[in-house]
C-alpha cells in the first residue's frame, strides 16, 4: 500500500480516536452533536465523498436531530425550510456572479496557446539569469496563473512544456517538479482570484478591497520563489545549469537581419542610419517605419507614464490658492504671537459692529480709498492697523513674495524622471538586434496577457467597475485574445463553456452546502460551545492568530482549500471581533496560509496534476520532496506578512481611505 494511503488511513484513525475519548458521551448537549458533525465532515471528505453533498447531508441529518429535540412534529418542515432558504440565500448573491465569468476568461485565454510563446520568450529573455528556465517558468506561471486562475491548468501545461525542458537542460528533478507546482498555485493568490471572491462571500468582506490587499503579497511570494531559485542556482549550479549554445540562439527576421549586416548590432544606431539610406540596402520604408515604432514603444511608455506623473505632482489652482492662503494665515501679529487678531473697533466689547459710515442710516455705501469709514483696499493697507502688511513689500508679515503661477517640482517626480531617461539611456545603448528579437516575440506573448491582468484589475481596484462588471470585461478580452491568435472556433467555445458550466456548478454547491452545513451547526450551538472555549484560553490577539494559522496550516495537509474556506471560516469568522482582527487582514493571512492546501501530501494535487502528464521517471515522492522547500518559503512569506501588515493593508487603505 502506498505511504500516501497510509498517511491518510493514520490521519482518519487519529481523528476518529480523538472523538471517541474526548466526547462526553454520558452528558452530549446539542452543542457536542456539532462537534461530532464537524468531525464526521472531515472523515467523509477524507474518505472520498463529493464535498458539497457531504455538507449538505451532514447538515440536514444533524438539522433534524436539532429540531427533533425541539418539536418532533415540525422537524422535517423546518430542515426543508431551512435547506430551502439556505439555497435562495446562496444563489441571490450578487458577488458570486463573478465567478463564472472569471472562470471562463481562464479558460479562453488558456486555450489561445499564449503559453508556448509566453514561455519561450521569457526563457530567452531571462537567458543570463543563473537558473533561467527555472526563473522563466516561474514568471510563466505567475503571469498564466494570475490570467487563468485554474492552478490545474496551469499546472498540467506548464508540466508539458516546461518540464521536458529543464530535464533536456539537466535540470534536478525535484527542482523542476517544485519550480511547477509552487507557480501553478500563484492564480489562487494574485487577483482575479476565485478563492478571494468565496472568502469575501464566506466572511463579508469587499471583494475589491480583497483584490487589492493580495496584489503586492502576492508578488512578494513570487518573488521569493524567483529569489530561491536564483540564489540556488549560484550556490549549486549543478542543480540547474546553463543553457547550451543551440538553446540561447535567437533567429533574426530578415529585416533585422539586413540591417544588422550593413550598420551593426546596436538596434536604434542602425535604425536612424537606414532612414537615412533606405535605397542603398533595398528595406522598404514601410517596413523600417514598423521596426522603428516597435523600438520607441519603451521611450514612449515612459513619456505616457512621466506625463501621468506630471499631472498628479503639478497643483491644482484650487490647491495654489489654498497654499498661498496657508502663508497668510501663518502671519504674526505686532505684539508677536502666531496668529494675528481680527481687525476690531477700538472698543473693548467683545464682538465689534461692522462696519459703517458716518451715517446713521441702516446701509452704507461700499467702502472706497478715500473713505475714513473703516476698510481700505487691499492694495492700500501698507500701514494697516491689524498687522497685516502688503504681500509684496513684506513689512511686518514676514511673507516672502512669491508667484502662484510658478511651481516646483517635487523632488520624487525629479528623481522618478532621472530613472527612467537613465534606464532608456541604457536601454537603447545595449540593446541589439538580438535583444529587439526577444522584445518583438515579448510584445507579441507577454504584453497583451499583462494588459488583459491590469485592464481587469485596474478597472476593480481603482473602483470603475465591480468584479463582475470586469469579469465580462475580462471575458471579452479573452475571446478577442484567442481571435487575435486565430484559436477562436466553435470547438474552443464549446469546450469552454462546458468546463466553466462544470467549475461553476461545483463552487456554487459547495456553497449551498456549507451555507447548510454552517446553518446547522449554529443551530447546534457548536459555534458557541468553541467560541466559549477559545475564549476561556484567555488568548491575547497575537496568540489568537498563531494558533488560528497553524490549524488551517494543519488543516491543508488533508483537505482542499474549498473545503477550508467553506467548512472552517464560518467558525473563524465570528471571533474576529472578539480579538479585534481585521477580517481584511485575516482573510490576506487565509489566503496565503492556504498555498500549502495545493502544495502539502497527502491531497497536494498540484502534484498529481504534474504527476498525470510527467515522464514515468519522475515519482511522485520526487515531486513531494521538490515542494517541500517552496511550502518553507510560504510559511516564511506568512510570517513576513503578519509583522509587516501593511504589505497587504497598504494598497486598500491608500485608495480607499
Amino acid at each position: 500500500m502506498r505511504k500516501e494511503l497510509w498517511f491518510g488511513l493514520s490521519l482518519m484513525g487519529l481523528i476518529v480516536l480523538a472523538v471517541v475519548a474526548l466526547m462526553p458521551w454520558g452528558s452530549l448537549t446539542t452543542g457536542h452533536l456539532g462537534l461530532l458533525m464537524l468531525a464526521l465532515v472531515v472523515v467523509a471528505i477524507m474518505l472520498g465523498f463529493p464535498t458539497a453533498f457531504t455538507l449538505m447531508g451532514m447538515g440536514m441529518i444533524f438539522a433534524l436531530f436539532a429540531y427533533w429535540s425541539r418539536d418532533p412534529g415540525k422537524a422535517v418542515g423546518f430542515t426543508l425550510d431551512l435547506m430551502v432558504q439556505r439555497t435562495y440565500a446562496v444563489m441571490s448573491n450578487d458577488v458570486l456572479i463573478s465567478i463564472p465569468l472569471f472562470v471562463f476568461m481562464g479558460y479562453l485565454v488558456e486555450r489561445a496557446n499564449l503559453i508556448s510563446k509566453l514561455f519561450k520568450s521569457l526563457q530567452l529573455a531571462l537567458v543570463r539569469l543563473p537558473g533561467s528556465l527555472a526563473v522563466a517558468t516561474l514568471f510563466t506561471c505567475a503571469v498564466f496563473a494570475t490570467a487563468t486562475g485554474i492552478v490545474g491548468a496551469v499546472v498540467t501545461l506548464m508540466g508539458l512544456l516546461a518540464l521536458p525542458a529543464m530535464m533536456r537542460s539537466g535540470y534536478d528533478v525535484r527542482i523542476s517538479a517544485g519550480v511547477i507546482t509552487a507557480g501553478g498555485c500563484l492564480g489562487i493568490l494574485i487577483p482575479p482570484s476565485v478563492m478571494l471572491i468565496v472568502y469575501g462571500a464566506t466572511a463579508g468582506v469587499s471583494v475589491v478591497k480583497l483584490y487589492a490587499g493580495a496584489f503586492f503579497p502576492g508578488l512578494m511570494l513570487a518573488g521569493l520563489y524567483i529569489l530561491y531559485v536564483i540564489v540556488l542556482a549560484k550556490i549549486k549550479p549543478t542543480l540547474m545549469p546553463a543553457l547550451s549554445e543551440e538553446e540561447r540562439r535567437v533567429d533574426l527576421g530578415p529585416l533585422l537581419q539586413t540591417l544588422r549586416d550593413h550598420f551593426g548590432s546596436n538596434a536604434l544606431a542602425a535604425m536612424v542610419r537606414a532612414l537615412k539610406g533606405t535605397k542603398n540596402i533595398g528595406v522598404p520604408m514601410q517596413a523600417l517605419i514598423k521596426e522603428f515604432l516597435i523600438l520607441l514603444i519603451p521611450a514612449m511608455f515612459c513619456a505616457g507614464l512621466l506625463a501621468l506623473l506630471y499631472l498628479a505632482a503639478s497643483p491644482s489652482p484650487e490647491n495654489t490658492q489654498g497654499a498661498v492662503a496657508s502663508q497668510v494665515t501663518g502671519v504674526t501679529s505686532q505684539s508677536g504671537s502666531t496668529l494675528a487678531e481680527p481687525p476690531s473697533s477700538t472698543s473693548s466689547t467683545g464682538l465689534a459692529e461692522p462696519p459703517s459710515s458716518a451715517s446713521s442710516t441702516g446701509l452704507a455705501e461700499p467702502p472706497s480709498s478715500t473713505s475714513s469709514t473703516g476698510l481700505a483696499e487691499p492694495a492700500n493697507t501698507t500701514k494697516s492697523s491689524t498687522g497685516l502688511a502688503e504681500a509684496g513689500d513684506g513689512q511686518q508679515t514676514g511673507i516672502k513674495p512669491q508667484s502662484a503661477s510658478t511651481h516646483e517640482l517635487p523632488l520624487w517626480y525629479k528623481l522618478t524622471a532621472a530613472v527612467m531617461l537613465s534606464f532608456l539611456a541604457l536601454l537603447y545603448w545595449r540593446l541589439t538586434m538580438v535583444r529587439l528579437e526577444v522584445f518583438k516575440m515579448l510584445l507579441a506573448s507577454f504584453f497583451p496577457l499583462a494588459f488583459l491582468i491590469l485592464s481587469v484589475l485596474g478597472t476593480i481596484v481603482f473602483g470603475l467597475a465591480t468584479p463582475t462588471e470586469a469579469a465580462a470585461v475580462g471575458s471579452l478580452g479573452g475571446f478577442l485574445l484567442a481571435f487575435a491568435y486565430k484559436q477562436l472556433n466553435l470547438d474552443v467555445v464549446r469546450e469552454s463553456v462546458f468546463l466553466t458550466a462544470k467549475t461553476s456548478a461545483m463552487v456554487c454547491w459547495l456553497f449551498v452546502g456549507s451555507s447548510i452545513f454552517s446553518a446547522a451547526f449554529a443551530l447546534l450551538g457548536g459555534q458557541e460551545l468553541i467560541e466559549s472555549w477559545v475564549l476561556s484560553l484567555g488568548l491575547s490577539k497575537i496568540q489568537f492568530l498563531l494558533l488560528s494559522q497553524v490549524i488551517i496550516f494543519l488543516l491543508g495537509w488533508p483537505l482542499e482549500w474549498t473545503e477550508i474556506i467553506v467548512i472552517f471560516m464560518p467558525i473563524f469568522i465570528p471571533l474576529l471581533a472578539k480579538f479585534g482582527v481585521d477580517p481584511l487582514f485575516f482573510g490576506l493571512l487565509v489566503a496565503l496560509n492556504l498555498q500549502t492546501a495545493f502544495l502539502s501530501p497527502p491531497v497536494a494535487m498540484a502534484a498529481f496534476y504534474l504527476k498525470g502528464v510527467a515522464p514515468p521517471e519522475v515519482s511522485l515522492n520526487q515531486i513531494f520532496a521538490g515542494m517541500m522547500p517552496f511550502m518553507a518559503i510560504q510559511v516564511f512569506a506568512l510570517f513576513l506578512l503578519y509583522v509587516f501588515p501593511e504589505i497587504g493593508l497598504w494598497l486598500p487603505e491608500y485608495i480607499y481611505k
